[in-house]
């Protein structure tokens, strides 16, 4: 454990708040898409995605997370850095994928926070007109100029994400030393930080995530991992989005004949990595599979409460 510790805050969200810190929350992910690493198109259909969401709720699930749009390495998201070549998913399918599954959500259970994971501003200015409560932007507000100003125009809750280059990049890219690599994520997360507060946008309404696996190479997510509480010396609460990650594969490697882990063989490394995020300062986890997520928050909570002399 290092000496900073997350502070209890009210996270601004357009229609709410939400108090963090006391305990973690975890944020339930509903891919609808054709080809995400984690779970590859099993959610694709609306009604399917819809049930799904709904049962991560009935799990515990605080708030959901939809994404349209695969962020997975390798992928065309945010289109090629220094080219004309545009992402693989228009903003028009991507709302055409995001839009049915948030509105049968919200009809179903109309309390449900949810949150869009999102880069474009014309998809979240959509989902937040449907009854989206925050943004969930994995560039950090780096690859649409726009959509700070939509989140500002709604009062939306943000969520700004390190990300170092584009998905089609990350596998090319040189490995950081780890004390390089955290002034690169710091230095990212500031410019974030900076780019929502020229839109308008109040620091009460953000929440930072580092990026685990957003271009960073396998074993610097782990140095990562261990500093991250260093950065909530930038004043805003922490997510982590540790789930099913492709880093917790390769360390499983030498359990699966010198081969990466396969996705639905990393839960349980999963969890490690989310109880190791939560005692390093997050306040909000990022998690595929929601009901042994809650039963580690508890416990990760309970040491962490010990260690403040407070109740469990």
């Amino acid at each position: 454990m290092t000496s900073q510790h997350r502070n209890h805050c009210v996270w601004r969200l357009r229609t709410r708040t939400l108090e963090l810190g006391r305990r973690t929350l975890v944020m339930g992910v509903v891919n609808i898409t054709p080809d995400s690493f984690s779970d590859g198109g099993q959610f694709f259909d609306p009604q399917t995605a819809i049930a799904h969401g709904l049962a991560l709720l009935d799990e515990g699930a605080d708030l959901l997370d939809l994404g349209a749009e695969s962020t997975r390495p390798g992928s065309r998201a945010g289109g090629a850095a220094g080219t004309a070549l545009a992402p693989a998913v228009s903003a028009e399918e991507e709302q055409a994928r995001l839009l049915p599954v948030l509105e049968g959500i919200l009809a179903a259970r109309p309390e449900t926070i949810v949150s869009v994971d999102t880069y474009k501003a014309a998809t979240a200015r959509a989902a937040l007109a449907a009854g989206a409560e925050i943004v969930n932007d994995v560039s950090g507000f780096q690859w649409d100029p726009g959509i700070a100003a939509v989140c500002a125009e709604f009062k939306a809750g943000v969520v700004l994400m390190h990300t170092r280059g584009r998905p089609g990049e990350w596998r090319a890219q040189p490995q950081l030393p780890p004390d390089e690599l955290l002034a690169t994520v710091r230095t990212g997360l500031t410019a974030s930080l900076a780019a929502a507060a020229q839109a308008g946008i109040p620091p009460q309404s953000i929440v930072l995530d580092p990026g685990y696996g957003f271009g960073k190479r396998f074993a610097e997510n782990y140095a990562l991992l261990a500093r991250q509480a260093e950065l909530l010396s930038l004043g805003r609460p922490l997510l982590a989005g540790v789930s099913r990650k492709s880093f917790l594969g390769r360390t499983l490697a030498p359990l699966f004949g010198g081969n990466d882990a396969p996705v639905e063989a990393r839960e349980t490394a999963s969890l490690a990595a989310l109880a190791a995020a939560i005692l390093h300062g997050a306040s909000i986890v990022r998690v595929h599979a929601v009901r042994p997520a809650v039963e580690a928050t508890l416990i990760a909570d309970a040491v962490l409460a010990a260690a403040r002399g407070g109740p469990m």
